[in-house]
């Protein structure tokens, strides 16, 4: 008897069968439980109206007359629609004659294009608000602002820096390696150079135990990008926390750590789940955006890696319609080093000496050097099997190809939403 299951794959689901006897079972967040009790901007207006830690973002912005707003880019499923309206009404209630730039976050990320910009803000906000994508690798766009405490230049966009009045929206999902996403990251990495994005994302900090998915407390890579935003003088957030068909069921606002931690503490008593020891582990990257190449796929790769046994194969189910997602980390493994052998180089880069992409690289490598990975993807069978994983085209296929790695028909976990789990003892 088989067990048909459909998992979050691109812009719908992949679906296919397993065998009854073998599943072990399903590892979800509770994050589906929570209805939303109105309209997901209303959810927002809600929370601007009742700020923590802070007044209201009309009071903060009297008088300023350059405003910031920095903005999630294309990798994000930040309800942006939702969030933008309230947020620019009251800032130009507080000061109708600011000039108001909105800086999209894109971190070490390629541009965002327009079409993308467009299918994010809606057509008024895209036509008529002035927009400014980041870009790490410009410094005549950055700024320093002095030393972050793992000892790296702390390196900023221009625009961000001389604001009169520096805000962002946001999400909050768990983060692999900086325990949760939004708050503070919007600026570290959204909006730095890369010497200091590099510089965070070392091979110590990554390597890091406290650098894992839903852990803040001693997480070095944390600790850095809290410096950032308060040296950046980030004053308000406005961050929601989404549901599988990305729905509003929650929204933070207010002061940029305290709103952050209220959002955390929501969070983690829907995501957090215990392991479900298998050989073989189903997961994903909750489709698109988040599952849009190998790059990001890495992410949903983590929770995987949390509950598959020593040795066994973790299948992931990731559109990846554009393609690898880094060229410096796609030719990482494309080099044919074995990934314990990629590990140990990398482990072994100093924090001056780290390159674009190696933290992906070096979670990958972790990952790949106690696991083998199957991919369920429309990339190139060619640039998967680059990587050392297997390529596979359904459930079905994988599982064979999961089956012929082991040599034996192994017992199966689920975790159909990747990203939104912190699955730990």
């Amino acid at each position: 008897m088989k067990i048909n299951i459909s998992l979050p794959y691109g812009k719908g689901h992949i679906t296919g069968g397993l065998p009854k006897k073998r599943l072990n079972g399903f590892i979800r967040g509770r994050i589906d439980e929570v209805k939303p009790d109105m309209p997901g901007i209303d959810i927002v207006r809600r929370a601007m109206e009742n700020p923590a830690g802070s007044p209201r973002l009309y009071e903060l912005a009297a008088g300023k007359k350059k405003i910031t707003v920095i903005i999630s880019d294309h990798t994000r499923p930040v309800p942006s629609k939702a969030i933008l309206p309230p947020m620019l009404e009251e800032l130009r209630k507080g000061s109708p004659d600011a000039e108001i730039i909105l800086l999209v976050a894109t971190g070490c990320h390629r541009p965002t294009s327009d079409n993308e910009l467009r299918a994010k803000l809606g057509d008024e906000i895209f036509e008529k608000e002035r927009i400014v994508i980041h870009d790490c690798a410009d410094e005549s766009m950055m700024v320093k602002l002095g030393t972050l405490p793992s000892g790296g230049e702390l390196i900023i966009n221009r625009t961000a820096a001389e604001a009169d009045l520096l805000v962002a929206e946001g999400f909050i999902e768990p983060h692999f390696f900086a325990g949760y996403s939004g708050g503070r990251k919007s600026v570290l990495p959204g909006i730095a150079s890369k010497k200091t994005v590099y510089a965070n994302h070392c091979s110590k900090f990554i390597a890091d135990p406290n650098s894992r998915a839903g852990i803040l407390d001693g997480n070095p890579i944390h600790r850095d990008m809290v410096y950032a935003a308060e040296k950046a003088g980030l004053k308000f957030i406005v961050n929601a926390v989404i549901n599988s068909r990305h729905e509003v069921i929650g929204a933070f606002a207010g002061d940029a750590f305290a709103a952050h931690a209220a959002g955390v503490s929501f969070l983690e008593g829907l995501c957090r789940s215990k392991p479900l020891p298998a050989d073989i582990v189903f997961t994903t990257n909750n489709g698109a955006p988040l599952d849009q190449n190998v790059y990001q796929a890495v992410k949903g790769m983590t929770a995987g890696e949390s509950t598959c046994r020593e040795g066994g194969v973790i299948i992931m189910c990731a559109e990846c319609a554009d393609g690898h997602g880094g060229q410096s980390f796609f030719d990482t493994f494309a080099g044919g080093d074995s990934p314990a052998g990629i590990l140990r180089r990398i482990e072994a880069v100093p924090q001056s000496e780290t390159v674009a992409d190696q933290w992906e690289a070096q979670v990958l490598a972790r990952i790949m050097s106690r696991h083998s990975v199957v991919m369920i993807s429309s990339a190139p069978d060619e640039m998967i099997r680059a990587f050392g994983m297997t390529p596979a085209h359904s459930i079905e296929e994988a599982l064979a190809a999961a089956d012929s790695i082991l040599g034996r028909p192994g017992d199966i976990t689920v975790i159909p939403e990747g990203i939104s789990c912190v699955i730990a003892e």
